[in-house]
Parts: structure tokens; C-alpha cells; sequence
């Protein structure tokens, strides 16, 4: 018994059981207030699991801890006379419990005691991260394939990985969008782990995400410093000024990468002769690498990508070939 009542207890009071859950992503022992509460003024402590990686603490919080599997009629029986058992759920969460728990007040011959389902840590936004850090980490460390990959080796996978995240944004798919942002996101946590094993300059996923963090904060005046802006346009303008100072190129073109599809190249050169203001008229030759040229030109001009311009163009090409062909959805 971990706290003493000294008010009368009813034998025919049925009592109270709470399940305790907790979360692995979040350090041991910081526990809610109400969940020390309930662990303090409990008369009975349980968890089926003897390593759990709460017990320690409950125990140097100075609370006995059984270690049991109770059933379910174990339980209500434990809370008879208005006893309180806390379980401690482990991992699974305890489902042949509850679900023994659901039959018998559904039986209707059983005084059920009071159930209460107590979170005593929660998941923040962005916790299953840590997951998926864990998974990479196991299957780099155990999978033949995985063990051996390199930046250069899936570099490939990036770009289709990126092109399938832009198909699915276009389709409107959402099931689609959500998978395949997971898979761009497995090449960003895949690489930073295979950053860890460099033998000179090595770096974590936790070095990407501080990098990131600290590059939006410093490209974000507006919001997390003492500059205004109320309109997108000067929201770019304040991007494009502190890009200038971190990078300090003396060209507008640096920074372009020119392995990208032909068109989007050519669009954000346009972009970038365009913002800095130069006036820079577009080579004169025959060609029809010059005319996609001028089309892109004109196309970043008007606002349009003319690469998603044209793969919908494509795409309306392809739905006119497959009717030629009498070939259905």
C-alpha cells in the first residue's frame, strides 16, 4: 500500500483501476502531476513487466511496485472495498486486460470497479521521428543491403523520390502525398546516418535538424526577430537579402544546381536575373534548346513552372494515346 486512508473503507464499494500508459519517447520518470498522484495514493502498484523502464523511478520515488499479470477479475476482485490498483501498461498496453475487463462489465453480473484510462507522458508533435531514427539505426547496423550503401549509391533514389512526392502533389492524392513525404524523409535520416560513419567530418540527423532550424530562425526576422513583414513579397525579399549575406556570391547564378531538368534550370536562372533586377536579353541562336529557352523564360515570367506546365501537357498527351489505343483507366 503506498498512501494510508485513515477514512472507513466500504466492503461494497467496488474501487478504482487505472491504467497507467507512458511513452517510450519520452525520458523515464517524468511523469504528469496526476499520474504521481494516483501512483502515491494507490493502494496497489502493478506492472507484468519486471523491466520497465519506469520502475527505477517509481522506486526511488518510493513506490512498491508488484510485478503481475493480473486478469481481469483478478483486478476487480483487488479492488474490492473501494481500493485503488494502479497497472502500469506496458508497451502493448495491456489489450487482453481491458479487453477481459469489457466483458465482464458487459456481462452485467459484475460490480465493476471504476476504470480510468490515465496518459502519464504524451508524444509531442514530431516524437515518432525518434522512431524512425531507431529503425534506421537497427537496419544500417543488421541489413545486408542497407549496411552498405553510400551517399553516391542513393543519390539516384533522392530524385525519384522527390519526382514521385511531386506526381503525388499534383495527382491530389493524399494517401499518395503522405507516403511518399515518409519515403523523401527516410533519404534525408538514411543519409545523416550514414554521415555518422565518416571517419573525419562526420554528422548526425540532429546536426541536419540544428542546421535547418538555426537557418529558418535567421531567414525569419519577421517572425522570430524585430523586422516586419506583412506581405510574401517582402517575406522573399527578407529570405533573398540573408541568403545573400550567408552565402556572399558575387553571382546570381551560384548556388543553381545545373544537373536539374532542363526547363526548371532555365526558369530559375529567370528567377534570379529577374529579382536582382539585371537585364540580361536571352542569347540569339537557331535551335530548339534556345526556343524551350525562351518558353521557360516566359513561363517564369507569367508565374507558371514550366515543368509542371508541361508534365501536365504530357500527361493530357497520354490520356489522348491510351484512348487512341482504346486502352481504359
Amino acid at each position: 500500500m503506498n498512501a494510508t486512508s485513515t477514512a472507513p473503507r466500504s466492503e461494497a464499494a467496488p474501487g478504482r483501476v487505472v491504467l497507467l500508459t507512458t511513452s517510450h519517447r519520452v525520458a523515464p520518470g517524468l511523469l504528469s502531476w496526476p499520474a504521481w498522484q494516483a501512483l502515491h495514493a494507490a493502494d496497489r502498484v502493478l506492472c507484468a513487466d519486471g523491466a520497465h523502464p519506469q520502475l527505477p523511478y517509481l522506486r526511488e520515488a518510493g513506490i512498491r511496485v508488484e510485478e503481475a499479470s493480473p486478469t481481469a477479475q483478478d483486478l476487480v476482485d483487488a479492488c474490492a472495498g473501494g481500493r485503488t490498483v494502479v497497472v502500469v501498461a506496458t508497451g502493448e498496453g495491456e489489450p487482453a486486460l481491458t479487453d477481459g475487463l469489457a466483458r465482464l462489465a458487459g456481462s452485467g453480473r459484475v460490480r465493476m470497479p471504476e476504470l480510468e484510462l490515465l496518459p502519464a507522458s504524451y508524444d509531442l508533435p514530431g516524437a515518432r521521428l525518434l522512431d524512425l531514427v531507431q529503425v534506421m539505426d537497427r537496419i544500417r547496423a543488421e541489413c545486408p543491403w542497407s549496411s552498405r550503401q553510400t551517399h553516391r549509391g542513393l543519390a539516384k533514389y533522392g530524385i525519384e523520390e522527390a519526382y514521385e512526392l511531386v506526381e503525388a502533389i499534383e495527382e491530389g492524392d493524399r494517401d499518395e502525398l503522405r507516403e511518399e513525404l515518409g519515403d523523401v524523409l527516410l533519404q534525408v535520416v538514411f543519409h545523416a546516418r550514414i554521415a555518422e560513419e565518416h571517419p573525419e567530418e562526420p554528422f548526425s540527423v540532429d546536426d541536419v535538424a540544428g542546421g535547418i532550424v538555426a537557418k529558418l530562425i535567421h531567414r525569419h526576422p519577421h517572425v522570430f526577430g524585430d523586422a516586419t513583414a506583412t506581405t510574401p513579397e517582402e517575406v522573399k525579399e527578407h529570405w533573398l537579402r540573408t541568403k545573400a549575406v550567408e552565402k556572399r556570391r558575387t553571382s546570381v547564378t551560384e548556388g543553381i544546381p545545373l544537373g536539374q531538368p532542363g526547363l526548371a534550370l532555365a526558369a530559375k536562372l529567370a528567377s534570379r536575373v529577374r529579382t536582382a533586377g539585371l537585364d540580361v536579353p536571352l542569347p540569339r541562336a537557331e535551335g530548339v534548346g534556345y526556343d524551350l529557352l525562351a518558353l521557360a523564360v516566359r513561363a517564369e515570367e507569367e508565374g507558371v513552372d514550366p515543368e509542371a506546365a508541361l508534365r501536365a501537357a504530357a500527361r493530357a498527351y497520354r490520356d489522348a494515346v491510351r484512348a487512341a489505343e482504346g486502352v481504359g483507366e
